[in-house]
């Protein structure tokens, strides 16, 4: 097992890298998204340098608002997460392998499968991170007008995951014998059908796969509202967070620890990991003029139509006088909720207008960015994990490869001198690397009986 307070890394596996403009630098390859080889060169360099997983987001529709906006985005030809990570499961040997799906437009019995083929397939690596769709175009992909309620999506996610869970749960782990010599495959005494009926969901089950490796896989999430944070308190095992600021960050922290200590849960039972941006030079001047040249690969089209979506698509951001004061408060929106409320904070904070606010966005969406040499980065992810507000970084590089490589080459050897991140990987599943428990069978927690 880890050691206690041993920093945690995960990778945002992106085609391009998280910068607006990535796809436009030169050393990334423009069909980045649809070339499994390009992926899986990412995964290995993360695995060589012993990150904890890698995490894929996902949303199952185009989200630029118009077509200027779409002409110039670089992310609408990529792979879906399971699909990807199945095939780099087998490209791959220790890495965690982190899946975006939705609880809103999946189906629980589909998803369960799934999840639990990846995990065996990976030999225990899976995990899920949890989203209920936050996107308005999703609704229309899936015969919908507009996306449920904010307040009802998180419902019906409640739902969901005990679903998952209990699927799961259906066969005990030692259930299938395969006894060749007597002819018995499965001991269906292990066997538990979950007969679930809420106000959402009826699922029969049982799973028609093996439990997995894992007991469960591992379960992300990453909402911070307030239906998001008590979703995360009662279920999530890794919170991913956007916390551009130590002290945000920290009452962040605080809060969800005492919201899954009130609903009777470990201390080490969730890890909290901000997003984290690093762009990475030798020198301040060379890591600021990486980022001015992706700056200049951003057009405006582009910059405009990714504000519309993180801030809610509340306000038509081209009929707007770019250099106006951003306004204290927009309308409420049914998206992403938290990501408006924090961006609205931070415009607030530095007194931003409009095209100030448009231009951090598409540096950072809202996530911590530390433009700087390695020790500087490794100063302020020491100071997040010292100060309580965090447990480590899901690290979102501006470009692929190169600044993974930057960050890998230069900022992983400076955390590790100072003694903060593993050289290797510990265990064999992504529960016993990360430091989290493999949870018990529920039906036997229950006695037997009942739902998990």
């Amino acid at each position: 097992m880890p050691k206690r307070g041993d920093m945690k890394l995960g990778l945002f596996l992106n085609q391009a890298g998280y910068h607006e403009g990535a796809w436009r630098d030169p050393e990334v390859p423009a069909n980045g998204g649809i070339d499994i080889d390009h992926y899986a060169s990412l995964a290995r360099l993360a695995e060589d340098a012993a990150f904890h997983f890698i995490f894929l987001a996902d949303t199952p529709s185009v989200m630029e608002p118009d077509k200027a906006a779409i002409a110039r985005a670089g992310r609408n030809d990529g792979f879906e997460p399971i699909t990807l990570l199945s095939s780099l499961s087998s490209r791959t040997t220790s890495i965690g392998l982190v899946a975006t799906a939705t609880t809103t437009y999946q189906q629980p019995y589909h998803l369960a499968r799934m999840l639990a083929s990846l995990d065996h397939m990976s030999g225990g690596r899976a995990a899920w991170n949890v989203v209920t769709s936050g996107h308005k175009f999703e609704a229309g992909n899936f015969g919908q007008e507009e996306l449920p309620d904010h307040d009802a999506r998180y419902a019906r996610a409640r739902e969901f995951v005990q679903v998952v869970r209990g699927l799961w749960d259906t066969w005990e782990d030692d259930a299938f014998i395969r006894n060749k010599k007597t002819g018995i495959f499965v001991d269906t005494t292990k066997l538990h059908p979950l007969n679930y009926r809420g106000q959402f969901l009826s699922v029969r089950g049982p799973l028609n796969v093996a439990r997995p490796p894992q007991g469960h896989p591992v379960l992300v999430q990453a909402g911070a509202s307030e239906a998001g944070m008590s979703f995360a308190a009662e279920f999530a095992e890794v919170v991913f967070t956007a916390q551009p600021f130590l002290e945000g960050g920290k009452r962040f922290y605080a809060t969800i620890r005492k919201k899954a200590h009130a609903l009777g849960r470990e201390e080490d039972e969730v890890l909290i990991m901000p997003g984290l941006v690093p762009i990475v030079g030798r020198t301040r001047q060379e890591a600021s003029g990486i980022l001015r040249r992706l700056q200049d690969y951003t057009h405006i089209d582009a910059r405009i139509g990714l504000a519309d979506r993180v801030l809610g698509s509340v306000a038509d951001l081209r009929a707007i006088d770019l250099d106006a004061r951003v306004p204290a408060a927009l309308p409420q929106t049914n998206l992403v909720q938290s990501r408006q409320k924090l961006l609205l904070e931070v415009a607030a904070r530095q007194n931003m207008t409009w095209r100030q606010l448009i231009d951090f966005i598409s540096d950072s969406k809202g996530h911590l960015m530390i433009v700087g040499t390695p020790d500087e980065i490794a100063d302020v992810m020491i100071e997040f994990l010292d100060q309580g507000a965090a447990d480590g970084f899901n690290v979102m590089p501006a470009t692929v490869p190169g600044g993974l490589k930057d960050f890998i080459g230069l900022v992983v050897p400076e955390l590790r001198r100072r003694g903060r991140f593993r050289s290797a990987y510990c265990g064999q599943t992504l529960r016993e690397n990360i430091g989290l428990k493999r949870p018990p069978n529920g039906f036997l927690r229950a006695g037997g009986s009942g739902r998990p």
